[in-house]
């Protein structure tokens, strides 16, 4: 805990006394909280003036359903998985970047989950869109030659290998054994959630989904790096 970057630890540290925050608050108003700021695909197809926050929370639901969780399962699972592929991501992109890719990739989370259920009256919340654009960020750099996950270990310049480039990292065996268990493992919870102990409710796969390929797709543009040149 204490060699995690001081980034993770305070992002972690939001979304636990939110939880905390919630589990305080009597039922309807915790209730009202969710509606408030988690996103309601159907709030972007009709349905906004009869949900709290009205059209003002179409700007802010798209972020702010990153904060909220179903359950101590459920933020267990995101902060689990965050620290375990965000500390490389956070430790090359530093504080700012960090931030504003877990940032995009949670919208982008929406935006998928938007597409793919445009009148969908299902609450949606949960950090894990965020959290797999920042696994498919570590998936672009960890598995290169001398990264964290490929012989560089703990190392500081194993953070800082150049980015071999998408094609690369798609035809690297272990990084794309990765993505393809990434989806793999997504599309099981996702189709076959709610059979599996402990999973309470729906999984928003799709979400899910917006924000690995946002983190996968967009990692130059938030890469302090560089690609790699070849002579």
């Amino acid at each position: 805990m204490f060699n995690l970057p001081t980034v993770l630890v305070w992002t972690v540290g939001v979304l636990l006394i939110v939880h905390v925050i919630r589990a305080l608050l009597p039922y309807q108003s915790d209730v009202e909280v969710l509606m408030m700021f988690g996103f309601v695909p159907a709030r972007y197809t009709g349905a906004a003036s009869f949900l709290p926050g009205g059209l003002a929370a179409c700007f802010w639901t798209p972020l702010t359903y990153g904060l909220l969780h179903a359950d101590w399962l459920h933020l267990g699972v995101n902060v689990l998985w965050m620290l375990s592929f965000g500390s490389a991501v956070a430790r090359r992109f530093g504080t700012s970047r960090f931030l504003l890719l877990l940032l995009v990739a949670i919208a982008a989370g929406a935006l998928a989950q938007f597409l793919a259920m445009p009148g969908n009256e299902t609450l949606v919340i949960g950090a894990s869109a965020g959290v797999s654009g920042i696994t498919a960020a570590a998936a672009r750099f960890a598995f290169a030659p001398g990264g964290p996950l490929a012989g560089g270990g703990a190392r500081p310049e194993a953070y800082l290998v150049p980015d071999p480039g998408l094609r690369a990292s798609l035809l690297n065996p272990y990084s794309a054994f990765f993505i393809l268990m990434w989806f793999g493992i997504n599309l099981l919870f996702g189709v076959g959630g709610q059979m599996l102990p402990g999973v309470g409710g729906a999984i928003a796969w799709q979400a899910h989904i917006g924000g690995f390929l946002a983190g996968l797709l967009l990692f130059p543009l938030f890469d302090p790096v560089g690609r790699q040149t070849r002579s």
